[in-house]
């Protein structure tokens, strides 16, 4: 097996696809009512998601196997970490997969 050399023209501070917060894929929203995290997740399956709080930290994990396609295989993995604010009450999160592929995640605000 030989080596391909790979050349770009981003910058690496711009590198954090699929999940951008500045692109349309991710959008924060922190109100004085409410947190929310919208991800599109639309590449992977209710199964292939899990979303999980430890301690302030919001843990989004999305992956899948290898699978064939038109140009042979891929395999994607994604993880991405929020720190949740301190005054979210992370016992109130959910999270909802819409039709569109769509990751919602949402909390209260601490009374």
């Amino acid at each position: 097996m030989s080596t391909v050399p790979l050349s770009h023209e981003w910058a690496g501070e711009l590198w954090d696809w699929p999940l951008q917060n500045n692109d349309g894929v991710v959008r924060v929203t922190n109100t004085k009512e409410k947190f929310e995290v919208g991800l599109d997740v639309q590449f992977f399956t209710p199964n292939e998601i899990e979303v999980k709080v430890s301690g302030q930290d919001l843990l989004i994990h999305c992956r899948h196997e290898v699978r064939n396609d038109t140009h042979g295989t891929i395999a994607r993995e994604v993880h991405r970490c929020y720190k949740l604010p301190s005054d979210v009450d992370a016992g109130s999160l959910k999270s909802h997969l819409s039709s569109r592929g769509v990751l919602n995640i949402s909390a209260n605000k601490k009374a």
